[in-house]
This record gives structure tokens, C-alpha cells and sequence, in this order.
């Protein structure tokens, strides 16, 4: 197994901390403008085509394509200019996609919502990599912490997101316009903050040894498996995440508390993740991977048991603490996998499987919700996890597994 990626020696103690919390002030930001993309985006194209349309996820499921098209660009900018110049331009991107989205409202125009959603995906793309990011700002021994950190500011896009969401549809003649105003700004402030970060300086990567072909990196069984489990936690995540406001409204329920839920949802995402790193530490990161696994089952159990407004809230509860054991802990898992001179394609095809999963699952969330209804989300989900409860088993009982 390779040594994790390190740039740099670690800096102090001090000098650690501050960067991480800044990292995790624009992970904040950032995710501020994804959670109210996720709570708004649905509802505003069902406002723009009517209630009945089958392609009111087309925007989110296309920032996901942006996403997948950016992760190899983006991953390999912040090998070679810096982690400053490739998260700047995404802050960047945040702003021209927020900009496009808001044109979009005032035109009445659902193409270019759709144009503003594939924007995004540069963004968000981008941010993904911020938890790669944080291992490399932290030692060895601090960077299953310094993931779980920098995850767990989305309790503040958790509150952020949906509030800006919530309050700010009607402030202006053209609903939901202020709405997407308000994404411009987050990726400003996202901006400024990048500024502050001292990021580790940009080398050439010597004590690697040579790079291995991405075939040979990609089949390793460690990486396989949390690549493997990254691409069902995200994939069943945003199945049944998009899906939801627009089953909420189906069942009856007010549309106003779309937001409610996804909030209880990004609780659930990234709460955990203050104490999931030392979960990791403790207990190894195949358990907690397993634990993930299990508490997206009972997310399922909990929304087929009916559609009171309580199912929807602790059922996407669930779904989120799912996610953040399944995920955090195939990140901590695949960065074992590389070396450091590997680190940019080894990630970008990590992100670009798990956001092509997660443009498929957001895609099918909308088509399926509007033909067969929720239930059947569910019902479909409980196999995606099953083959990453197959692909956890089969890593456990090799040899060495003992040490992962």
C-alpha cells in the first residue's frame, strides 16, 4: 500500500489549525451555494414549466455532469499551479454559474437554468477536492481529522443554505431571483477567504519514485473498494436527496418545507463528521465504512414506513449520516492508495466516477419520482448498497486487512 500524499512538511501546530479552519470556512461558503441549489433548483424549474414536467432535475443533474467534466481539470490545475490558483478559479466559476442562474429567473428561461446548473458543476468540482486539500495542510496523524473537520463545516452550509433558500424566494418580483443572487455572493466571500490560506508550495515530486499507469493505481483493491463506496454513498445521496422535494410536494405536503427537510438532511451529512474522524481512529475506517452502510439501510425502512412529514425529515436525516460514514471514510480510505506524484489523476478518477454516479442517480431521482413515486426510490436504492456492502466484505477477507 502507498504512502498517503504530502506535499510538505507540516507546518506548526498553530500555523495547522488556522489553515484548516479556513479551508473549512470555504468549504462552508461553497457548500452553502450546493445545499440551496439542492433545496431551490427543482421548485424553480416546476415554476418555470409547470408542475407536471418530467425535467425539473435537468439543472442539478447537469451541474453533476459539470462536475464529472471538471474533476480531471480541476485535480490536475491544483497539482500544477496550487491548490490557490485551481480553488480561485472555482470561486470563479461559482460566481459566473450563480450569474447565469439568476439571468436565467429574470428570463423566464429554463435552458439557461440548465446552462447555469453545468456552470456550477466547475464549482462544486472544485470543492470536492477541499477534503484532499485538508491532508495535505495537516501530518500524517492529523489528516483523517483534518477531513472530518473540513467535512463537518457543512453544518453551516446546513443552516446557510436552507435559510437563503427559505427567505428569499419572494424578495424580489421574479421568484427565486434573489435566491440566486444570493449564490453570487457566497462564492465572493468563498473568494476572499481562499486568499488567507497558506497552501503547501507547488514541487516537483521526487521521493515518489516513478508513476504508476492509472489502471494499475485504479485496480488495486484498496482503491477500488473506496471508490467503489463513494460512488454508492454519493449515488444513493443524491437519489433520494433530489427526489425529495419534489415527493414532498407529490404526497401533499407544502412546498415550504422542502427546505426544512434538506436541512435536517445536511445535519445529518455533516454533523457526524466532527467526531468522524476519530471514529476512524479508533474503531478503522472499514467499520465505520460498514456502520455507513447500515444506517442508509435504516434511512430507507424509515421513509417506506409512510409520508408524514417526520418520514421525510428523519428518513433524510438518516440518508445523510450514512453518507458521511460511507464517504468520509472511503476518502480517508483512498488516500492511502497513491502516491504523492499520483495524487492528481488518482483523485480526479475518483471524483469523476463518483460525480458521473451522482449525474445519473439525479437524473433518474426526477424521471422516476414523477413515474413510479417515491417508494420505489427507495426499493431501488437498497440495491446500490448492497454492492458496496459486497465490496467492503470482499476487501475485509483479504490478506492484511487487519491493518486498514
Amino acid at each position: 500500500m502507498s504512502s498517503p500524499p504530502s506535499q510538505v512538511a507540516a507546518g506548526s501546530g498553530a500555523s495547522v489549525i488556522r489553515n484548516v479552519f479556513l479551508l473549512a470556512v470555504c468549504q462552508a461558503l461553497a457548500q452553502s451555494g450546493n445545499v440551496l441549489i439542492i433545496s431551490t433548483t427543482a421548485l424553480a424549474a416546476q415554476t418555470l414549466e409547470g408542475r407536471d414536467f418530467y425535467w425539473t432535475t435537468l439543472p442539478v443533474t447537469l451541474q453533476h455532469l459539470g462536475v464529472m467534466l471538471s474533476v480531471f481539470p480541476a485535480a490536475m490545475m491544483g497539482q500544477r499551479a496550487g491548490r490557490a490558483v485551481g480553488f480561485g478559479l472555482g470561486a470563479v466559476g461559482g460566481m459566473l454559474g450563480g450569474a447565469l442562474c439568476s439571468l436565467a429567473i429574470w428570463l423566464g428561461s429554463f435552458p439557461l437554468l440548465c446552462i447555469g446548473g453545468l456552470a456550477m458543476g466547475f464549482a462544486v468540482a472544485n470543492m470536492q477536492l477541499y477534503r484532499f486539500a485538508a491532508t495535505e495542510l495537516a501530518p500524517p496523524h492529523y489528516r483523517a481529522k483534518a477531513i472530518s473537520y473540513v467535512t463537518s463545516s457543512g453544518v453551516v452550509a446546513g443552516i446557510i443554505g436552507p435559510a437563503i433558500a427559505r427567505l428569499t424566494p419572494e424578495l424580489l418580483p421574479q421568484q427565486f431571483l434573489a435566491t440566486y443572487m444570493g449564490l453570487i455572493v457566497l462564492h465572493v466571500l468563498a473568494f476572499g477567504v481562499l486568499r488567507l490560506i497558506e497552501f503547501p508550495a507547488v514541487k516537483v515530486e521526487q521521493g515518489g519514485g516513478p508513476q504508476r499507469s492509472m489502471a494499475e493505481i485504479a485496480t488495486q483493491p484498496v482503491y477500488l473498494v473506496a471508490v467503489i463506496a463513494a460512488m454508492v454513498s454519493f449515488g444513493v445521496m443524491s437519489f433520494l436527496m433530489t427526489a425529495t422535494p419534489l415527493a414532498i410536494v407529490a404526497c401533499g405536503i407544502d412546498g415550504r418545507e422542502a427546505p426544512i427537510t434538506i436541512f435536517w438532511h445536511v445535519m445529518g451529512m455533516f454533523v457526524p463528521a466532527f467526531f468522524t474522524g476519530h471514529l476512524i481512529n479508533r474503531f478503522g475506517v472499514l467499520n465505520i465504512m460498514m456502520l455507513g452502510i447500515v444506517t442508509l439501510v435504516a434511512a430507507t425502512v424509515v421513509d417506506l414506513a409512510g409520508i408524514d412529514v417526520w418520514n421525510f425529515r428523519l428518513g433524510l436525516l438518516l440518508v445523510g449520516v450514512g453518507w458521511n460514514f460511507l464517504f468520509v471514510g472511503a476518502t480517508a480510505l483512498v488516500t492511502t492508495a497513491y502516491r504523492p506524484s499520483e495524487r492528481g489523476k488518482a483523485q480526479a478518477l475518483n471524483d469523476f466516477l463518483v460525480f458521473g454516479t451522482t449525474a445519473t442517480s439525479s437524473l433518474l431521482a426526477g424521471i422516476l419520482q414523477q413515474a413510479w413515486g417515491w417508494n420505489a426510490l427507495n426499493y431501488l436504492a437498497l440495491p446500490l448498497v448492497g454492492i458496496a456492502l459486497l465490496a467492503l466484505l470482499w476487501l475485509r477477507l483479504r490478506p492484511g486487512a487487519a491493518a486498514i
